[in-house]
């Protein structure tokens, strides 16, 4: 349970690291505005309600794809095409920088000489 919690912390300490970037900032704006876009699109075009709407937009930018919705109009049909090849990129590039934002936190924690003598203490009461 305790390394749930601290796993949890780890993980919202990157999280506000990785907002204080601005290209991390300006993807997830853009990730954002395509959400609102796309589920805006659907609850108008395909009649569906706004969270099965948005559901369905995470669902697809995450190339999840579930199949438990699907376009039925032929417009609807030529916009999922567009919207997965433009949000799928944005989609990429908002995780390849959490990505990079998590490996530069581990860089800078393993040359630390505090963190590495502390880590290296765990590793010896581990092995008692």
């Amino acid at each position: 349970m305790l390394s749930l919690l601290l796993g949890l912390a780890q993980l919202g300490h990157t999280i506000a690291r990785a907002v204080r970037n601005p290209e991390f900032r300006a993807l997830l704006a853009l990730y954002g505005l395509l959400l609102a876009i796309g589920t805006a699109f659907y609850a108008r075009f395909e009649g569906w309600s706004v969270l099965d709407a948005m559901y369905f937009c995470v669902v697809t930018l995450a190339t999840v794809g579930f199949g438990d919705l699907a376009p039925r109009t032929p417009l609807g049909k030529v916009f999922t095409i567009v919207y997965v090849m433009i949000g799928t990129g944005v989609f990429v590039g908002v995780a390849a920088e959490f990505a990079i934002t998590i490996l530069r936190r581990q860089d800078a924690r393993a040359r630390n000489p505090r963190v590495r003598r502390a880590e290296e203490e765990l590793e010896g009461a581990d092995d008692a």
